[in-house]
């Protein structure tokens, strides 16, 4: 076993120690600095992150251990059509800024992670433009899934879900394994410190067999985990080896059971992911670049709280949306620039933002303080106390670590126990201690945590 890993996953992946301390902060560069919708219309390298290093304080103020990357690296439009990989985007700036942006990072304590695009890349793509005008016996052919007509017209070639400007890589190719492993090493050698491994889940589980275990002997302590939407999340880990997967499970359960006002829902969710938690370590959110914005997504601004409470007291490495610790709204439109709206351009100073949005930020603050001082929320696993429609306690624990969360979506103040002699650590209501029980009235639409 490397130094400083130990395994806690059982069939699942490795743990690195540094990560059950992170809370990323995740940003989408291209919108947050500004950048043109294509790169074609910048004319030349432009230096924009530097505004992102401007906001790294921010950052470490709000209690985020890292910044989780949206994609940097050379594109046609929206970064995820990559061209090249081992070229930061032109509307973003080149290789000097991306050294300073790691370098501002490393002194204020902050990781980085890096977004990977390895199941396609752009049309525009010069070795996919080299593979369609070379013919089926050129050298770049075998990188895709080409089929050749008769006539020598270009190919058919297989697509990311239909979409046609993006290409899909044939991951059976040796050449795209060292490929995708020069690049993840490439940039964790520049200081980097790990990778989000984009639509992860469309490509083949066995290329990632291939791929991780070569970049762990150069990159021990490198944390990677997968975008994977559907399915057997801890069966993904299992066959692929990467760290964790993304938690779309109980981010939809979150906010679906606040506006159906069925806590049912999230109990049924939390069952499930005590499964994970025993083979791996889920990374978990309430938001993001994907997504209709939490403060959009539940139809009462009163659970965004709620939201909040849940994932910083469930076991997960847990991100947070740049936007969402400041009340943005902004609904996902499935249509071309839908996306616009949930990814915006930041200023240049967080003084300039909006006053309402300060409380939300706030409450981010101490909710992430809570769970860094308890720092085995990491693993926890959740265990129902009280469970009804629009209320609900359940125990978050870790061997001998206990606490207990209350949520109150109803119009009416309710009164539950906790068979334990607790305090309340955050959130609202009356709390009375009698003898080993503990009696909690919660307000309407109220929370607390205790323990």
């Amino acid at each position: 076993m490397a130094t400083g890993l130990r395994s806690e996953c059982g069939a699942g992946g490795r743990v690195s120690n540094w990560i059950k301390h992170a809370v990323w902060w995740h940003v989408y560069p291209l919108g947050f600095v500004g950048a043109e919708r294509e790169a074609g219309a910048c004319a030349g390298v432009v230096h924009r992150l530097d505004h992102l290093v401007r906001w790294l304080d921010y950052a470490v103020e709000l209690g985020a251990s890292g910044i989780l990357l949206g994609p940097i690296f050379a594109s046609s439009t929206h970064g995820y059509d990559t061209i090249d990989h081992l070229l930061i985007d032109r509307r973003l700036g080149d290789d000097a800024d991306f050294d300073a942006l790691v370098a501002a990072a490393r002194r204020r304590g902050l990781r980085i992670i890096l977004d990977g695009v390895f199941n396609h890349v752009g049309r525009e793509s010069p070795r996919f433009r080299r593979s369609v005008a070379g013919g089926p016996l050129s050298p770049d052919a075998s990188w895709f899934r080409l089929t050749w007509p008769a006539d020598g017209k270009e190919p058919d070639c297989a697509t990311f879900e239909g979409h046609h400007q993006l290409v899909t890589l044939n991951h059976d190719e040796p050449a795209v394994v060292d490929h995708v492993i020069r690049v993840m090493n490439h940039w964790l050698d520049r200081g980097a410190d790990g990778w989000r491994l984009d639509a992860a889940y469309a490509v083949p589980r066995q290329f990632w067999r291939h791929v991780l275990p070569a970049v762990r002997a150069r990159h021990a302590d490198a944390y990677i985990f997968g975008e994977v939407i559907h399915g057997d999340y801890a069966g993904f880990v299992d066959e692929t080896g990467v760290d964790s997967v993304t938690q779309y499970e109980l981010w939809k359960a979150i906010w679906s059971a606040l506006n159906d006002r069925n806590f049912h829902e999230l109990a049924w969710a939390l069952a499930r992911h005590n499964a994970m938690i025993d083979r791996f370590v889920p990374q978990t959110f309430i938001g993001n670049h994907d997504v209709t914005r939490i403060a959009s997504q539940v139809l009462d601004e009163r659970h965004i709280a709620h939201a909040l409470v849940i994932l910083m007291t469930c076991g997960g490495t847990p991100s947070i949306y740049a936007g969402d610790e400041q009340a943005f709204r902004g609904i996902k439109e499935h249509r071309a620039g839908g996306d616009d709206a949930i990814r915006p351009s930041f200023p240049a100073a967080s003084a300039e933002l909006a006053p309402f949005g300060w409380p939300t930020y706030r409450l981010h603050q101490e909710l992430i303080g809570l769970r860094r001082k308890h720092p085995w929320l990491h693993r926890a696993r959740t265990r129902m106390v009280d469970l009804r429609n629009t209320d609900i306690v359940f125990e978050a624990f870790d061997e001998g670590n206990r606490l207990w969360v209350a949520l109150n979506l109803a119009d009416a103040a309710v009164g539950r126990t906790v068979d334990s002699g607790v305090d309340r650590l955050a959130g609202s209501g009356a709390v009375r201690r009698t003898g080993v029980r503990t009696e909690l009235t919660l307000p309407p639409h109220g929370w607390a945590i205790l323990g």
